[in-house]
């Protein structure tokens, strides 16, 4: 079934585009020259036929992008599939400064954005000309500036409003992300620093790195199921507080409270190793991360608990149902619905907890079979962290971060459609 829903997409797909290009090709053959002429600059069918606003637009965007790809992005382009080549070295007692590939990567994608988003309106520019081409033989007006100008504060108010801030988003957001993605390509560590040493393209090396096939690589250090501490720390419903965590950290050191009275009160002979101690750091951390989750998740569900119908547990009691049974089928399915959602908000917050573990003990211990800088209460996000900013890791960093994303998103695909408030909304209510 997957396979056939795989094949409809793609041959949808394919069926669009030719679509897409047959239309392409009759708005050429079929429009007048003015439409030809807009083939190559953008605008000038709008403005031939006194849509001044929209042959502006257009024609500013064109000249932008075109300018922006050609006159800076070009150069970085252009060496895209190689990230650089010629490294910086040193003639004599000065420096000659080679290739970026940090730089190359980044003005790269961006310069891949700007040729996208010129494909996309030299397209919206056709199709404008073909829509106006056929108005005129309708013996129809064309929209004037004054209405394309209205429009942008009432029909297309949505358009302008959010056209700052989705352009914000894409550049401090969307492009990170692709240049994170990207990196998780390449061999960017401490060994390939630009621009004294050039990184490039390594394929999946990284990701075979990183579940140690062909080698021990990183297999060892990754997400690890044998041991129940781990179920408990990730299903743990944690809200970190500060101030709670450092003072918290430094009760259980070696000269902290806890082992200074312990040993005062003649009940243990040495310190006990809290935080030098795997096992005895990874309960502690479950207890802490415990201790300052629930009273919030208290709250919660007592709130919850003063808002079920009493007219509920009335019917029951007359139905003859015993207090299991109440539970079962009245309280128990009432705090799934309502909770579910926020539980799965927690649990994935959970996956990326920095505070806990960083605030307690930096994920220390460093465990010997650990390789990597690992430490032995590190969480994927601790681990992410010193890898980036210990030891320059960015290629395994980027690899990291792309498997916690793909984690947490195929979590919260799959719990939230089995959820009761999605799956029986109609029926709850």
């Amino acid at each position: 079934m997957d396979e056939i829903k795989r094949g409809n997409a793609i041959s949808r797909f394919f069926r669009w585009l030719g679509g897409d290009l047959k239309e392409i090709g009759v708005t050429f053959a079929q429009g007048d020259w003015k439409t030809k002429l807009s083939f190559l600059i953008m605008g000038f069918g709008q403005l031939c036929r006194g849509q001044i606003v929209r042959g502006i637009a257009m024609l500013a965007l064109e000249f932008g992008l075109l300018y922006f790809t050609f006159d800076f992005g070009w150069q970085y382009l252009t060496k895209l599939l190689s990230l650089g080549t010629v490294e910086t070295h040193k003639e004599g007692r000065v420096t000659v400064y080679g290739d970026n590939s940090f730089f190359i990567l980044l003005y790269g994608i961006l310069a891949v954005v700007a040729v996208l988003a010129l494909i996309y309106l030299w397209r919206v520019n056709l199709k404008q000309n073909r829509e106006a081409e056929g108005l005129l033989a309708r013996g129809k007006r064309l929209p004037s500036n004054k209405a394309d100008l209205g429009s942008l504060l009432d029909k297309n108010f949505d358009k302008t409003l959010l056209a700052l801030p989705v352009l914000g988003i894409f550049i401090f957001t969307v492009v990170p992300i692709i240049f994170m993605i990207c990196i998780a390509f390449t061999n960017y560590d401490a060994t390939h620093q630009p621009p004294a040493k050039l990184f490039s393209w390594v394929g999946l090396e990284n990701f075979k790195a990183l579940f140690g096939i062909g080698g021990e690589g990183f297999g060892g250090t990754f997400i690890r199921f044998k041991k129940l501490w781990r179920t408990i720390l990730v299903m743990t419903i944690a809200v970190p507080q500060f101030v709670s965590l450092l003072y918290v950290g430094k009760m259980f050191a070696a000269d902290g409270l806890v082992n200074a009275y312990l040993l005062k009160w003649g009940w243990i002979k040495q310190t006990i190793p809290f935080w030098t101690n795997a096992t005895y750091a990874r309960i502690l951390i479950i207890v802490i991360n415990l201790w300052i989750g629930i009273p919030y998740t208290m709250l919660i569900v007592t709130g919850l608990l003063m808002n079920i119908p009493a007219e509920l547990y009335e019917s029951a009691r007359i139905d003859g149902a015993n207090a299991f049974q109440t539970f079962r089928k009245i309280t128990l399915p009432y705090m799934l619905f309502v909770t579910g959602p926020f539980l799965l908000t927690q649990f994935i917050g959970n996956l990326n907890n920095f505070n806990v573990i960083f605030l307690l003990n930096q994920g220390k211990p460093q465990s010997m079979n650990l390789s990597n800088n690992a430490g032995a209460t590190d969480l994927l996000v601790t681990w992410l962290y010193k890898m980036t900013i210990n030891d320059s890791n960015y290629k395994i960093a980027a690899v990291i971060g792309i498997m916690v994303f793909l984690v947490t998103a195929i979590i919260s695909l799959v719990v939230y459609n089995v959820l009761p408030s999605v799956k029986d909304e109609e029926g709850f209510q």
